[in-house]
């Protein structure tokens, strides 16, 4: 019931499709999409940070009428910047230094590391009813947000797919990534992705995850790092996969040290 984006631009779609788009435009991540009243909508917006590492700049909600804005250590709900803990009408948002997170009484959990982590919990009653950067929520993998069925069938790599979800705004100043450009695979660094994945302290993950597709975020992560030691490109994967699993029912011992992450 989760989808999820992290570190250097990938997303795990409720499905459980992993995939990168690095674009940095405004998306849909996730809005309810029957053609009637849409119950929610969240839209995101990315840019490089002063490293040069993709950051969520602000995430924009819908739930019902209510607009929520949110950037890092600020929220305001339809236009009036609003102290938290916060409720109104269904909605009830608490914001800490690290994470801002947003309960949704119908049916929707959001939780936001005011960095590049986002990962929204939604009830199986929108099963088929979303659309966005975190798929159709169908329970079948790939069907329908890679391959469009019918009798034209179609293949879409993940950057056609990002790019489809982009909102249009007349006045942004944005360039869709290339969709020509598919992102390099990545065949090395599989020991050491899989050394630390399988790490004692995340013995209490193994069976709730699916590791296999960590360890191949993992693998991207290094190589787009070309072999830099910059904590973001082990990191962001090991928090990601830390903070599934705990979202899981797992219990992740600690990982990290004063040396690493």
């Amino acid at each position: 019931y989760v989808c999820s984006t992290w570190g250097n631009n990938h997303f795990k779609t409720f499905d459980g499709d992993v995939y990168q788009f690095p674009g940095v435009c405004e998306y849909n991540f996730v809005s309810d999409c029957r053609d009637a009243f849409k119950e929610f909508s969240v839209h995101i917006q990315r840019a490089l940070n002063s490293n040069g590492h993709p950051e969520i700049q602000y995430i924009l909600m819908k739930i019902k009428d209510i607009a929520i804005y949110l950037k890092p250590n600020l929220v305001v709900v339809d236009g009036r910047l609003v102290k938290t803990p916060y409720y109104s009408s269904g909605v009830f948002i608490e914001a800490s230094e690290i994470y801002t997170k947003i309960y949704a009484k119908l049916g929707m959990v959001l939780m936001w590391n005011q960095k590049d982590a986002l990962m929204v919990e939604l009830d199986n009653k929108f099963n088929n009813h979303t659309c966005g950067l975190c798929g159709d929520y169908n329970g079948i993998q790939i069907y329908n947000e890679f391959i469009k069925g019918g009798e034209s069938s179609m293949l879409y790599n993940s950057i056609t797919f990002g790019n489809m979800q982009k909102i249009s705004k007349p006045t942004a100043k944005c360039e869709d990534p290339d969709e020509t450009q598919a992102l390099p695979s990545c065949n090395e660094h599989r020991d050491e992705c899989h050394r630390l994945l399988t790490s004692p302290a995340f013995a209490d993950c193994r069976l709730r995850l699916n590791l296999e597709m960590y360890i191949q975020a993992c693998m991207q992560d290094k190589c787009a790092c070309n072999g830099k030691t910059d904590s973001f490109c082990l990191c962001s994967t090991i928090s990601e996969y830390s903070r599934q699993c705990s979202h899981a029912g797992g219990r992740p011992r600690e990982w990290r040290t004063e040396n690493f992450c």
